[in-house]
């Protein structure tokens, strides 16, 4: 029978073919493993290793340890406890902590401390630690290893300082959005004798993105209110200078003609002349306080208000119109209404009926729901109402910006 090939007694794993000598290479790795020296590995490995006595006195350290703390083997070994190279809140530590749970469970693992280098510069580090026991279960020594963790701790203060930072950012934003936010709000609502007011204004998400949903009251000459809701497309610096114009642009119209619908016609070619490249939802009402609350009321791409008499139906009022800023001259309506003692005309934007809980919305009827309920309410009671539901519905995460006016004629005394 012919002689097999001659194996190698080691049991190193077959290498195919080498056409690029990897065979080799790996020939020469298993040799340099045959040729190590276990004192050589204990002294230089790249962690340290301390024992000690069940008292934590110190019997031997390699090489790589005593490198880290500055000390040579003369200095720690059978002279100084493992616990006295410790920063003091850590000796605390080791005492209350670390050498009980060594004595409970026979090994500890990951503890962070501080070790003290002969220089006094501490040097963070993570332990391991086992106890060795003898035959009859006693302790004879402890191994620790040591991790250095000098690199680990830079990196989490690098870490805690990025964190920090970027909080410190959101926080900024989130202050100048809500700074800027409010210069596109009226500051306070006017009080008006025979008409009471309220407004709710809930920005998207956390607040640190600018929204494009404004509202506006404001008297005009003769003793006329105006009052103007509208959503713009987008979010952020852009449309907050869109919003801007709108309000300006609708305050300078209502100004010079009686006219709703021609007041959003003005806004309309105003948006046109601009540069914004972008258009709004929009909806304005003259409102007249005489005997009564007289309204003259248009829409321009916008829901329709709802109307809440002090008793009977609600109803949707006004007509619909075009968008404002696109699409050519809209086609734009004036709808008069009066209201009498105790009705609320309420205009709201599309984050209220749009509210979302998964794939609902939040939805004209819900909507109608929560009015019932509120009817009772004054008008800012009726504004937050409206807001707080909309909101509680998609579990107080709003997708988009939430904006509210309520007007209520005084009921009568």
């Amino acid at each position: 029978m012919p002689s097999s090939p001659t194996s190698r007694s080691d049991s190193r794993p077959s290498v195919g073919p080498d056409p690029v000598g990897q065979a080799g290479a790996a020939e020469g790795f298993y040799d340099a493993l045959a040729d190590d020296d276990a004192q050589e590995l204990y002294e230089t490995a790249p962690c340290g290793y301390v024992s000690t006595d069940p008292s934590g006195m110190i019997v031997k350290a390699n090489r790589t340890f005593l490198s880290w703390i500055g000390h040579d083997s003369d200095e720690l070994c059978r002279r100084r406890k493992f616990q006295s190279l410790l920063s003091i809140g850590d000796r605390i530590f080791y005492e209350t902590h670390f050498a009980p749970s060594l004595a409970m469970q026979g090994s500890v693992r990951e503890i962070a401390i501080e070790l003290v280098h002969a220089s006094g510069e501490h040097v963070p580090v993570l332990l391991n630690a086992a106890v060795k026991v003898d035959a009859d279960g006693q302790p004879m020594a402890i191994r620790i290893a040591v991790f250095d963790a000098r690199q680990r701790r830079s990196y989490e203060q690098e870490l805690v300082i990025a964190r920090e930072n970027a909080e410190r950012s959101a926080a900024e934003a989130k202050a100048l959005a809500e700074t800027l936010q409010q210069t596109l709000l009226p500051p306070s609502l006017p009080s008006v004798d025979g008409l009471d007011i309220g407004g709710a204004f809930r920005p998207a998400g956390d607040g640190t993105v600018i929204g494009g949903d404004f509202y506006d009251v404001f008297e005009i000459a003769g003793g006329d209110w105006g009052v103007s809701l509208g959503d713009v497309c987008g979010k952020g610096a852009a449309a907050a200078a869109v919003t801007a114009l709108a309000r300006y642009t609708v305050r300078a119209e209502a100004m010079r003609t009686s006219s709703a619908a021609r007041v959003l016609l003005g806004l309309h070619d105003a948006l046109e002349r601009s540069e914004s490249e972008t258009f709004l939802t929009g909806l304005y009402a003259r409102v007249r306080i005489d005997d009564g609350v007289s309204v003259t009321l248009s829409a321009g791409g916008h829901q329709l208000p709802l109307l809440v008499p002090d008793e009977g139906s609600i109803e949707e009022v006004g007509r619909a119109g075009a968008l404002l800023g696109m699409l050519g001259p809209p086609r734009l309506h004036d709808t008069e209404l009066r209201l009498a003692p105790g009705d609320a005309l309420v205009l709201f934007t599309d984050g209220v009926t749009e509210a979302r809980a998964g794939s609902e919305f939040f939805g004209q009827e819900r909507l109608c729901s929560a009015l019932e309920e509120l009817r009772g309410s004054s008008a800012q009671g009726m504004a937050d109402g409206i807001a707080a539901a909309a909101i509680d519905f998609q579990h107080a995460v709003t997708r988009d910006d939430i904006a509210v006016v309520v007007l209520k004629a005084a009921p009568t005394p």
